[in-house]
C-alpha cells in the first residue's frame, strides 16, 4: 500500500446501524483506501519504462522518476520554472492515463502523442510556450523504452527485460573471451601458412601486395629467391588439427551467437533460446544441449592452452578425452546463459512448479519466476488441484532452505524498489527463484492491481524480502527484509481522520492487516459484516489487538477492521474466524521472517533477559545475618513493538525540527519550503508527517530505512529533504546510498 497518512478528511459518517446484514451484499473496501479512489491521478511507480539498449543504472524505471530527472536538468529553479513543471506534470499524468487505459508504445511516441493532445485541449498554437516546454524537457529525457502498467503481465514483462539486460552483459564478456582466443588461434594458423610453399607462389604473393602495386614487382622472380621453410619449422599435423577443431567449435557455438571474430556463416543455425514457459521444456533443453556445452568447454580449454603454447599432448590428451559431463564445474557452467523459466500459478500447473523446485535443488543455474495472482486462495479447506493458491506466499520462504538458491519475494507494486536485489538475483551464479504477486486477482475486480499489490505488502499478506547466498556467510548479510513498511511492528500503523454523524472531525489510529486485505476479496466478504450499534454481547476490538489478547478476553471480544461502503460511509466490520485465521497465520509467518532478519529475535531477547537477571542478582546487597533471599524475578524484556511505540511517543512529543541542519547526522526537512506534494508521505507515513500548516517534517527518523530517506530526497521536487547519515550501520548497500545522499546533505 502507498504508505501515506490519510491527511485528507474522509467524507464518511460513522453509521453502525444502517447497512446490509453482511458485507458481501455490497462492495466494501478498507478505510485506508479512501484517498486512492483515482489511482491514475497520483504519481507513483507506474507506468514503468523498460529502458532500451545499454544503461548506466537500472534497466527499468518509473515514468515519474524519469520525468523528475528531466525536469531537474531542464527546468529553472524556483518560480521561474514553475510553469514548465506544471505543464510537464500534466503531460506525465496524461501519459499515465493512456497507459492505464490500454495504450502501448515507447515513451518517446506517447510523449509526442500526449503533447499534441495537450496542446489541442489548451487551445495553444504549436511552437508556443507550452509546446516549447514539452520539447525542452523531452530533449532532456536520457532514456526511451516501452511503457507498461501494473497488471497481470507486468511480472513476466519485467523479469524478461531484466534477464535480457543481464544476458547482453554476459554475452559481451563471453564474446570478449572467445573472440580473443579465436584471434589468437587464427594468428597461429596464419603464421604457419606464411611458412608454406603455397604462400610463396607468385599468384599468392601478387594477391598479398594488392592491385595498385602488382605491376611494380616480378613476383615469379621473387618467388624463386625466397627461402623455403624446412618442414620441421611448420606446425606438427596433430597440433594443426587440434587448433582447427577448437576454432570450428568456438566459432560455431550457439549459446550467445557469433562475435566480431566469428561472423555467422550462411546456413549456420540460430543461437539457442533460453526463455521458457515450462520447466520440463527447460530441463529437456538443458539435457539436449549438454553435449554441446561439453564440446565447447573442451575446445575452450584446448584454445587457452594452445594460445599460450602450453598444450602437451602426452599430458593433456588423456585428460581432454576422459573429460565428461560430471567434470563440468560451476565456473564453466556460468559461462553459458542461465535459462529463465516463467511460470504462472494456476496456469502452469503444480507439476511444473514441482519440477522448478527440482531444478533449484539440483543447483542448476536456472532463474525461475513464479507469478501468482491469488495469495489468499479459496475459502474451502480442500487443497487446490492445479495451483498453490494461498500457499504461493510461502514458496520463496521454502526456497531459502536450499542455501545456494537466491530467493526473492515481492509484489508488482514494489518491483522498482526491489530492483537492485532483482538484478542481483539475475546475476547470481547459482539458481534463483523470484515469487511475484501481480495484484490482478480475479476475485477483486474493483481494486486496481497496483493498489492491491501494494496492500499485499503493507498487510504482511505478501512481504517483500530477498535471500542472497553470495552476500556473506551469515543470515545478517544474506537476508534482507528492509523493503517492508515499519518492519519492527506486526502490522503497519496509520492515522485515520473522518467526520462523525454530526459533521465533527474525528481521529483514530488503525493498523493495516491481512484482515483489511481480505475484505477486498469477494470470496471473503461473506465472512465480514457491519456491526450495528448496541449489538448485545458484542465488545468490538481492532483485529490487530484482538490477535494478542489472552484466551478468555479474546472469546468475549469481537474482532473488527474499519471499512467503507460504496458511499464512503465508515463502518466497523466484524470479522469471522475464516478471516481472522488468515491474519493469525500471516502474523506468525511475519514474525518468523523478522526473526531471520534479526528483528525481535526471541533468542536474543531471552539472552538479554538472562543477562539482566544475572546483573540484577549481582547488584543486590547480601543481608548481614539472615539467609539470602530468593532473587526477584527479572523484569520481562520489552517487546519490540513496545520499544518502537516508546521511541515513537518520544519523537511525537518532541517539537518539530527547525529548518537548520542537525549536527548529529539526523535527517531534516526545510519545512517552511514544503509544497505538500505527498511524495515523502507516500514513501513512509510513519517517518514523514505534516504539521498543522500541511508542511512536511521528520516525524520519526527510526520508523524507516535510510534507503527510504534517500528515495524521498530524490523524489522531492523542491529538494528540501536532507537524509543525513544512516542510523542502521547494517543496512544493505549503504555505500551506494551514501553516495546518492551526498547530493542532498
Amino acid at each position: 500500500m502507498e504508505r501515506a497518512i490519510l491527511k485528507d478528511t474522509v467524507a464518511a459518517a460513522v453509521d453502525e446501524a444502517a447497512g446490509a446484514e453482511r458485507a458481501d451484499d455490497w462492495p466494501i473496501r478498507p478505510a485506508l483506501f479512501a484517498r486512492y479512489g483515482d489511482i491514475d491521478a497520483l504519481r507513483h511507480d507506474y507506468p514503468l519504462v523498460l529502458i532500451r539498449g545499454e544503461t548506466k543504472g537500472r534497466c527499468f524505471r518509473p515514468l515519474m522518476r524519469i520525468v523528475n530527472d528531466a525536469l531537474a536538468a531542464s527546468a529553472p529553479r524556483g518560480s521561474e520554472g514553475e510553469a514548465m513543471r506544471q505543464n510537464v506534470l500534466r503531460l506525465e499524468a496524461a501519459i499515465r492515463r493512456r497507459v492505464s487505459g490500454g495504450e502501448r508504445g515507447r515513451l518517446s511516441e506517447l510523449w509526442r502523442s500526449a503533447a499534441h493532445d495537450q496542446l489541442e485541449a489548451s487551445g495553444e498554437a504549436p511552437f508556443g510556450p507550452m509546446d516549447s516546454d514539452f520539447d525542452h524537457v523531452r530533449e532532456a529525457l536520457e532514456v526511451d523504452g516501452a511503457l507498461i502498467p501494473c497488471d497481470a503481465v507486468t511480472p513476466r514483462a519485467v523479469l524478461r527485460h531484466v534477464w535480457k539486460a543481464v544476458h547482453r552483459e554476459r554475452a559481451r564478456a563471453f564474446r570478449r573471451k572467445v573472440d580473443a582466443l579465436v584471434l589468437g588461434l587464427t594468428d597461429i594458423l596464419k603464421a604457419d601458412y606464411a611458412k608454406s610453399e603455397e604462400a610463396h607462389q607468385a599468384e599468392r604473393l601478387r594477391d598479398t601486395m594488392g592491385a595498385s602495386d602488382a605491376d611494380l614487382l616480378d613476383f615469379h622472380a621473387l618467388s624463386r629467391i625466397l627461402v623455403r621453410q624446412h618442414p620441421e619449422e611448420r606446425l606438427p599435423p596433430d597440433r594443426k588439427r587440434r587448433i582447427e577443431w577448437a576454432l570450428l567449435v568456438l566459432t560455431s557455438q550457439r549459446f550467445y551467437g557469433p562475435g566480431r571474430a566469428s561472423e555467422r556463416k550462411p546456413g549456420q543455425p540460430e543461437p539457442h533460446h533460453y526463455i521458457f514457459d515450462s520447466c520440463s521444456e527447460a530441463l529437456d533443453a538443458f539435457r539436449a544441449r549438454l553435449p554441446e556445452v561439453l564440446q565447447f568447454v573442451k575446445a575452450l580449454t584446448v584454445a587457452e592452452l594452445e594460445a599460450q603454447n602450453r598444450y602437451e599432448p602426452a599430458v593433456h590428451d588423456p585428460i581432454i578425452d576422459a573429460f565428461d559431463e560430471s567434470d563440468l564445474t560451476e565456473e564453466q557452467l556460468s559461462l553459458m546463459p542461465a535459462p529463465l523459466v516463467c511460470l504462472h500459478d494456476g496456469q502452469s500447473g503444480n507439476a511444473e512448479l514441482v519440477r522448478a523446485f527440482e531444478a533449484l535443488v539440483s543447483g542448476l543455474p536456472f532463474k525461475v519466476l513464479i507469478q501468482t495472482d491469488d495469495i489468499l486462495g479459496a475459502t474451502t479447506p480442500e487443497p487446490p488441484r492445479d495451483r498453490f493458491g494461498g500457499g504461493s506466499a510461502r514458496l520463496a520462504a521454502m526456497a531459502m532452505g536450499l542455501t545456494n538458491t537466491f530467493a526473492m519475494q515481492v509484489s508488482a507494486a514494489h518491483l522498482y524498489g526491489m530492483g537492485e536485489r532483482l538484478e542481483r538475483g539475475m546475476h547470481h551464479a547459482g539458481p534463483a527463484l523470484f515469487c511475484i504477486y501481480s495484484g490482478a486477482t480475479p476475485t477483486v475486480p474493483d481494486v486496481p492491481p497496483y493498489l492491491l499489490a501494494a496492500a499485499a505488502t503493507e498487510s504482511r499478506a505478501f512481504p517483500s524480502f530477498a535471500y542472497d547466498p553470495s552476500a556473506g556467510p551469515d543470515w545478517a548479510r544474506r537476508f534482507d527484509l528492509s523493503g517492508n513498511p515499519q518492519p519492527e511492528a506486526d502490522w503497519p500503523a496509520h492515522p485515520l481522520d473522518f467526520e462523525d454523524g454530526l459533521g465533527q472531525r474525528q481521529h483514530m489510529d488503525t493498523r493495516f492487516s491481512v484482515a483489511d486485505f481480505a475484505m477486498c476479496d469477494s470470496r471473503y466478504r461473506r465472512f465480514c459484516r457491519p456491526l450495528k450499534t448496541g449489538e448485545e454481547g458484542d465488545d468490538p476490538v481492532p483485529v490487530a489487538e484482538w490477535l494478542n489478547l489472552p484466551g478468555q478476553a479474546r472469546e468475549a471480544a469481537v474482532p473488527f477492521a474499519p471499512g467503507l461502503d460504496p458511499d464512503n460511509r465508515l463502518y466497523r466490520i466484524a470479522l469471522d474466524e475464516k478471516v481472522v485465521a488468515r491474519a493469525r497465520s500471516a502474523q506468525e509467518a511475519w514474525r518468523s521472517l523478522r526473526e531471520l532478519a534479526g528483528i525481535g529475535n526471541s533468542h536474543v531477547e531471552r539472552a538479554l533477559a538472562e543477562a539482566r537477571a544475572a546483573a540484577q542478582q549481582e547488584a543486590m546487597p547480601e543481608p548481614a545475618a539472615a539467609p539470602p533471599a530468593e532473587p526477584s524475578p527479572p523484569p520481562p524484556a520489552a517487546a519490540p513493538e513496545a520499544e518502537a511505540a516508546a521511541v515513537q511517543a518520544e519523537t511525537a512529543a518532541a517539537p518539530e525540527p527547525s529548518a537548520a541542519p542537525a549536527d548529529d547526522g539526523l535527517p531534516w526537512i526545510e519545512t517552511a519550503r514544503c509544497t505538500t506534494c505527498n511524495e515523502c508521505t507516500q514513501i513512509n507515513a510513519a517517518m514523514f508527517a505534516y504539521n498543522e500548516d500541511g508542511q512536511a517534517f521528520i516525524k520519526d527518523p527510526r520508523a524507516g530505512s535510510f534507503r527510504e530517506l534517500v528515495e524521498a530526497a530524490e523524489s522531492c521536487q523542491v529538494s528540501i529533504i536532507h537524509p543525513g547519515k544512516p542510523l542502521n550501520p547494517d543496512e544493505p548497500d549503504l555505500d551506494a546510498l551514501m553516495e546518492r545522499a551526498a547530493e542532498f546533505n
